[in-house]
């Protein structure tokens, strides 16, 4: 049997992996293996090469580091029991049909470009697509992948698969999480003049990476102070040793013990940010997010916390009217009923609060932000025009200072110099 006919027997038969060849530059693969093997005409192979070349181009990725990439992220049982398991523990089974298939992918593996290309056309075969290998797997060391099965096993273990795996900004929308390529690039240096709120907040993060019992944390206070930036800021820090960010918007949050279920069983360590928080009386969302926070006959999840930020202390807005009369008859307990309403905030285990900026602390960010763009203004000639910025602008705050700045940086970079321009 050609080669070719061989492998394509041999890569529809994938048991636990065929995800891996479900993408544009698998199926094109797949698609002119079957081309080959069915006898099409050269038009067939030509257009399934070229679907395939241009999926590899369109990435800038070999089809070794294509292939290695999707199967270190495959999400399938033996990578899902790996993580959960200890290497004792899987099935064999299990293991077996592991083994069988990375058998399977290694062969495609080893199909050079010039390979391929001789598929489509033996006499003038294509140009081949040929790029450096980027990736620096431990399969790449291995004469044989199967007998690599126990390491392949450990690595899930350790880093996980799927999303989690490849991102470590996500977001949870309709039912799913879904990967943020290009997350914010804030750092913890970036937030100044919120020293201790910082080092709070730092504390109970590495308690939650150390597996130690951390809080949920609410971050409230005077807009523009930095809140969600230190928030972000912690995933520059940390993510490296796992953290992962997963932004869960107010209309979500009904769906919060879905996702607080599907991240327990993961190996990175997740922090579920939930921005500009406040409700009604009778949200569905007040209601989803009071019960995670009280718990419930569900043990709470050990690598899961929930940060959120608010403008408002007191999370679920009240009205005068609703405040008990006495002749209001309709409620027996409606001081109890109020009283729950203004202490929902205080079931977050970490409360910090954010002052408005001061002039200080506001001069002090500015002048921070500024050595960080290189901006070489005169000190006094700065805090004149930060100190304008604020008056004509949205008064003094971390965000009222980073806008400052980005918009002096430009105007400099435009002017050539460090002059001092009238302000617009």
């Amino acid at each position: 049997m050609h080669a070719a006919s061989s492998l394509l027997g041999r890569a529809q038969a994938l048991l636990l992996y065929p995800s891996v060849l479900a993408e544009d530059a698998g199926q094109a693969l797949l698609a002119l293996l079957q081309a080959w093997h069915a006898g099409s005409d050269a038009a067939a192979c030509w257009q399934a090469y070229g679907r395939w070349f241009r999926a590899l181009a369109a990435r800038n990725q070999s089809w070794q580091d294509y292939l290695i990439e999707r199967i270190l992220q495959d999400d399938n049982p033996f990578s899902r029991q790996a993580q959960q398991h200890r290497w004792a523990e899987l099935p064999e089974a299990l293991v077996a049909a592991a083994r069988q298939d990375l058998g399977t992918l290694q062969a495609l593996y080893d199909c050079s470009p010039q390979q391929i290309g001789r598929w489509v056309c033996q006499a003038d075969p294509p140009v081949a697509w040929t790029v450096a290998n980027r990736q620096a797997s431990f399969l790449q060391q291995r004469v044989d992948w199967a007998a690599a099965i126990e390491e392949l096993a450990h690595y899930y273990r350790c880093n996980g698969t799927g999303l989690p795996a490849q991102y470590r900004a996500l977001r949870w929308q309709r039912g799913q999480l879904l990967g943020i390529a290009h997350p914010d690039p804030v750092s913890l240096d970036d937030i100044v003049g919120y020293e201790r709120q910082k080092a709070a907040l730092v504390q109970n993060t590495r308690a939650l990476l150390a597996g130690q019992p951390a809080l949920n944390v609410l971050l409230y206070g005077s807009r523009g102070s930095g809140k969600s930036s230190l928030v972000k800021g912690l995933l520059s820090a940390y993510g490296a040793q796992g953290l992962r960010l997963v932004e869960l918007s107010k209309a979500e949050l009904p769906a919060l013990p879905q996702a607080l279920e599907q991240l327990r069983g993961e190996p990175q360590t997740f922090i579920i940010f939930v921005d500009d928080l406040s409700f009604e009386a009778d949200d569905e969302a007040f209601k989803a997010l009071k019960a995670v926070l009280e718990g419930n006959v569900t043990a709470p999840a050990r690598n899961v916390a929930i940060y959120a930020t608010s403008n408002r202390r007191h999370l679920v807005r009240e009205f005068f009217d609703e405040r008990p009369q006495p002749r209001n008859r309709e409620e027996v307990h409606a001081w109890d009923t109020l009283q729950e309403k203004l202490s929902f905030g205080d079931r977050f285990g970490l409360t910090l609060t954010f002052e408005p900026a001061d002039r200080q602390t506001y001069l002090q960010i500015v002048h921070h932000l500024a050595a960080q763009a290189g901006i070489a203004l005169e000190r006094e000639a700065l805090e004149a025009r930060a100190q304008q910025w604020a008056q004509q602008h949205h008064g003094r705050s971390g965000r009222s200072a980073r806008q400052f700045i980005d918009y002096l940086q430009a105007e400099l970079a435009l002017s050539g110099s460090a002059t001092d321009p009238e302000l617009a």
